[in-house]
C-alpha cells in the first residue's frame, strides 16, 4: 500500500514555509531552538494552517482542544511539554516484522547525535524496543546523574515504564530467549531504582517525526 503524502508546515525554523517531504523539513527544524512545524495531509489545509499562524492552528485542531495550560492532555495516561525541551533525550526503536529484527536507539534531542543504539534483536517488537529504549535512556541519566527528560512516541511504551513492566504478548520461546531476557533485566531496573526525570509524548503530529527516528516508514 502507497504511503500517502504529507505537507509539512514550518512556523519557526531556518526558513518558513510549507514543504513536501519530512527530509526537507528537518533541515528547517532539526536542532533549531523553538521550531514549530506539523504535518498536514492536503496541501490546501497546510496552506491555510500557516496563513493563520502556529497557534490559532493548534487551537482549532483536536490536539488544540485537548492541551491544558501545564502541557498535560486530558483523556491521556502520559504527559508532554507545552513545546519541545531540547536538553533531552530522545528515544525510538525499529522493527522489520511483528515479531521481527529489532533495533532502537536514544539521539540528543538538540543535536541528533546518537547516544546509544541496540541491536539488530531478533524476534522483537516495536512496543519492545521502546519500552527498552526508555529504560536504557533512564539507566544512563541516572548514572550520569542527570535529570533530562525523555521523549518516545510510544504511548504503549511510556505506559508499559510507568507500571514497570511491559505488558507484551510476545511469546516466550527459544527464539525469544535473548528480548525476553533484556525485557526481565529492564523490569527489574524499574523495580530497583527511583528517578525523577519526566518521560514526556512525543507529538508527532505537532512536532514531525521524533528526532530518533530511524527514516525507515
Amino acid at each position: 500500500m502507497a504511503k500517502s503524502k504529507k505537507y509539512y508546515v514550518v512556523w519557526q525554523g531556518r526558513n518558513p514555509g510549507i514543504y513536501t517531504s519530512w527530509d526537507e523539513c528537518k533541515e528547517q527544524v532539526n536542532g533549531y531552538q523553538g521550531a514549530k512545524y506539523k504535518s498536514f495531509p492536503t496541501h490546501q489545509e497546510a496552506e491555510a494552517a500557516f496563513k493563520v499562524g502556529w497557534g490559532k492552528s493548534l487551537a482549532s485542531s483536536g490536539n488544540g482542544k485537548n492541551k491544558t495550560s501545564t502541557g498535560k492532555w486530558r483523556g491521556a495516561s502520559h504527559e508532554t511539554s507545552e513545546e519541545i525541551i531540547y536538553e533531552s533525550i530522545s528515544v525510538d526503536a525499529a522493527c522489520s516484522g511483528n515479531p521481527g529484527d529489532l533495533e532502537y536507539q536514544g539521539v540528543d534531542t538538540q543535536t541528533g547525535e546518537r547516544i546509544f543504539h541496540v541491536g539488530p534483536l531478533e524476534n522483537g517488537t516495536n512496543n519492545i524496543g521502546e519500552f527498552l529504549a526508555i529504560v536504557h535512556a533512564l539507566a544512563l541519566l541516572k548514572k550520569q546523574n542527570s535529570n533530562r527528560p525523555i521523549y518516545s512516541d510510544s504511548a504503549t511504551a511510556i505506559g508499559w515504564v510507568k507500571k514497570g513492566k511491559a505488558n507484551t504478548q510476545l511469546e516466550r520461546s527459544n527464539k525469544t530467549e535473548k528480548v525476553w531476557n533484556l525485557i526481565k533485566r529492564a523490569e527489574h531496573w524499574l523495580s530497583e531504582n527511583t528517578y525523577t526525570n519526566k518521560i514526556y509524548k512525543w507529538e508527532t503530529k505537532v512536532w514531525g517525526e521524533i528526532k530518533a527516528d530511524f527514516g525507515r516508514k
